[in-house]
């Protein structure tokens, strides 16, 4: 501080005083060094960017050349997998509980459901296809991706055949 002013008044010039005042008043400047005269060595771009009534976030970037996107290529959006079974074809899994779901308007047969807990930790709900099963607590199975179109959240199938789950029995005609 020289003379009761801060630094920054004693970098401005009267014209940079003009630019910077509103209403006969400076920013961050006290109204006496309007009127004082500092000396010719400042840094003008420096001072305008700290009085600056803007702030700094809404400064734009340039666009980009033809030959800066060449060389980086097209912007791909990565997407999350909605894959249940995070891009793998199987997992094995104990049964939690068998479920009997009720499927969306206008279909009404029941669906044979068990609540199953993964290999990699998740527990999900599984559609056990075809008719008749055998399945309890404890049992393992082998589900595959394949969502039931009727039944809400149901988003993996069980494997017939495999592991304790076997298949279906021809009927008697």
């Amino acid at each position: 501080m020289r003379n009761g002013l801060s630094s920054a008044a004693c970098l401005l010039t009267p014209a940079a005083l003009k630019l910077l005042s509103c209403n006969g008043r400076v920013f961050g400047v006290p109204s006496v060094a309007a009127s004082v005269i500092p000396s010719p060595l400042y840094n003008f771009s420096q001072t305008l960017s700290r009085f600056s009534p803007r702030p700094e976030g809404l400064i734009s970037r340039a666009m980009a050349s033809l030959a800066q996107m060449h060389k980086t290529g097209p912007h791909i959006k990565k997407r999350k997998s909605r894959n249940p079974l995070n891009g793998k074809p199987f997992a094995k899994g104990v049964i939690l509980k068998t479920l009997i779901k009720k499927p969306k308007k206008p279909n009404s047969a029941n669906r044979k459901c068990v609540l199953v807990r993964l290999s990699n930790g998740k527990e999900m709900v599984a559609y056990i296809p075809g008719i008749g099963h055998n399945l309890q607590e404890h049992n393992i199975v082998l589900v595959r991706v394949g969502r039931v179109k009727d039944c809400p959240g149901v988003k993996l199938k069980c494997v017939r055949g495999k592991f304790d789950l076997p298949h279906v029995i021809k009927q008697k005609v």
